[in-house]
């Protein structure tokens, strides 16, 4: 069975990053004093408001919301009548917070923001799974992510039916262009053109033998995926009889992406294939038509825009 990265779901990390980032937004609403308007019109008291959606969507970040409610006040409470990854339409109600008045018109443009910001990217990457859904490709992030955000965000990807590229540097060896051409002349103290980089085949030996040879504390099992960046078909060819675990096509057309599949299959089927690079809503189905396991697009993240929610103040009686 191929390998693959670690996927992330709802996890400590996931809520510590999270904490951080409330205790951020913290910062940034209250730093400097109180919140002035909400103890000037509103009396000391309990009240419940939902958390209501305006437009339709996947759901992403109700986790989250729990995780601001702690950190403003614990007394607050989240009843949620859906979970992450469901599916929304304008005006579902997706959770009801209780508890004192003033917190939670304090609290609620932080837990807002988070539950926008993932669910727009759940329902962004719901849409490039749905436009590959009859064939074998998976669509995975990348690390172009917002700093701080990244754990959130790619947990948001996988509510909305997508993949976990590597989380991390620590994750996985990825070789790109830069990799061959920066370690070449520096191990060479050579500037001349790029005839003077390491080939991608090249690459990939000298990485297997240095985790070979890596010596502890460095030494982590399992033994760490090794994926290299080509961008050309004798690129491929050449890289192939070293076995490494994926290669990632850069840029290329649908066309030579079917050629790079067939040229796979031929020499060494074990190696998965991902497409990467000119990857949108528009392009995605093509390029998964020609047989790529995966497709790997930083616009999961940078390109999603919010998925709109506010709260609805419930009356009593």
């Amino acid at each position: 069975m191929p390998r693959d990265f670690d996927q992330l779901d709802w996890n400590d990390d996931c809520r510590d990053a999270c904490r951080k980032l409330v205790r951020l937004a913290i910062v940034e609403d209250l730093g400097r004093e109180y919140d002035w308007t909400t103890l000037a019109l509103v009396p000391a008291s309990s009240g419940a408001a939902n958390i209501v959606s305006r437009q339709s969507g996947i759901v992403a970040g109700l986790l989250c919301v729990q995780v601001v409610l702690e950190e403003y006040n614990a007394d607050m409470q989240l009843e949620c009548f859906i979970q992450d990854g469901d599916a929304v339409q304008p005006g579902s109600v997706v959770a009801t917070v209780s508890g004192d008045s003033r917190h939670l018109l304090t609290s609620e443009r932080v837990f807002l923001n988070m539950l926008c910001r993932l669910s727009g990217i759940a329902s962004l990457v719901r849409k490039f799974v749905d436009a590959v859904a009859e064939t074998s490709a998976k669509i995975y992030d990348t690390r172009k992510t917002t700093p701080g955000w990244r754990l959130l965000e790619k947990y948001a990807v996988r509510c909305g039916g997508g993949c976990n590229h590597r989380q991390s540097l620590a994750d996985a060896i990825l070789i790109k262009d830069n990799h061959l051409a920066i370690g070449h002349s520096l191990a060479t103290h050579s500037t001349d053109d790029q005839s003077d980089k390491d080939t991608p085949a090249q690459a990939v030996r000298r990485a297997r033998e240095f985790l070979a040879n890596i010596d502890q504390p460095y030494r982590r099992e399992p033994r760490r995926m090794i994926e290299v960046e080509v961008d050309s078909l004798e690129q491929l060819r050449q890289v192939l009889p070293e076995s490494p675990d994926i290669v990632l096509l850069d840029n290329m057309t649908p066309e030579s992406l079917q050629e790079a599949v067939s040229i796979r299959n031929e020499l060494n089927a074990t190696v998965e294939l991902e497409a990467s690079g000119g990857v949108s809503l528009e392009t995605v189905a093509a390029i998964a038509a020609t047989g790529v396991e995966r497709i790997s697009a930083g616009a999961l993240t940078h390109q999603a825009t919010w998925l709109d929610f506010g709260l609805d103040w419930k009356t009593r009686g």
